[in-house]
């Protein structure tokens, strides 16, 4: 299990790929960690040097105590590249990794030349809300956190006949750092890069899940609505839709990265 050291923190990465292929850097959404994307990664190290990292506070990377935000994941992610010597790459971000994209994509253009971000919003309202997921996570534990995600995550009939997958997801979400959660929580709480994103020229693909209820098609279509010359795809899935569709988000992710 392979480490890196970010200015004294330590982050788990996982490469998969041969170096002179392009780099297809990956991020995590919230509560989960680099393991959601297995399903994707034998395909797409067929043709990419894929490059996944756990998310600070998530995973096995650092958890540190400090205040999050998305700048500061945002310079992880930039700093990750760095430490492999890698000038440009791919990236793709669900949820809250699409969320660390489009704040790369707007104050480090030069480090992305195409982008996927999946499942994602650029402002999520109101704190309350996020102040109430906090407050859950700090009376139960993470545990008490584990069923509100997953319904969110998922609709009912692929909980049915997916139990397997469930379960998988479920324990990502028990282990995930209560620190990292509720930290992360404040971040995107604290977001709001609407404005921000109209100067994003790199060419995008947004995906959006037609029967998502946390990061809702509307925010999906804000995201491709400021970014001229985006591409949009709706998927028929919820929240985390690389896990609920993923052959269809395999194909459309490689497609649109061929160019």
């Amino acid at each position: 299990m392979p480490f890196i050291d970010i200015d004294g923190e330590s982050f788990r990465i996982q490469i998969d790929g041969s170096e002179e292929k392009p780099v297809l850097l990956l991020s995590n959404s919230l509560s989960s960690d680099m393991e959601m994307w297995d399903e994707q990664v034998a395909v797409w190290s067929e043709r990419f040097r894929v490059v996944r990292y756990d998310q600070r506070g998530h995973g096995k990377s650092v958890v540190s105590t400090r205040p999050y935000s998305i700048a500061r994941l945002g310079r992880d992610a930039i700093a990750v590249l760095d430490a492999l010597g890698v000038a440009k790459a791919h990236w793709c971000g669900l949820s809250l990794g699409g969320m660390v994209g489009m704040w790369v994509l707007t104050h480090a253009p030069d480090r992305i030349d195409r982008a996927v971000l999946a499942n994602t919003a650029a402002h999520m309202g109101p704190p309350e809300l996020w102040n109430e997921r906090i407050q859950l996570a700090g009376r139960g534990g993470m545990e008490a956190t584990v069923e509100p995600t997953i319904t969110r995550w998922f609709p009912q009939d692929f909980r049915e006949r997916a139990p397997g997958i469930i379960d998988r997801m479920r324990e990502m979400v028990r282990r995930t750092p209560l620190v990292g959660y509720k930290l992360t929580c404040a971040a995107i709480r604290d977001m709001d890069q609407r404005q921000a994103i109209h100067s994003i020229t790199t060419p995008t693909l947004v995906i959006i899940g037609a029967k998502d209820p946390a990061t809702k098609p509307v925010d999906g279509e804000l995201i491709c609505s400021a970014i001229q010359g985006s591409e949009k795809l709706y998927l028929d899935a919820a929240h985390i839709s690389n896990v609920e569709q993923p052959e269809a988000f395999t194909r459309a992710v490689s497609e649109f990265l061929a160019g």
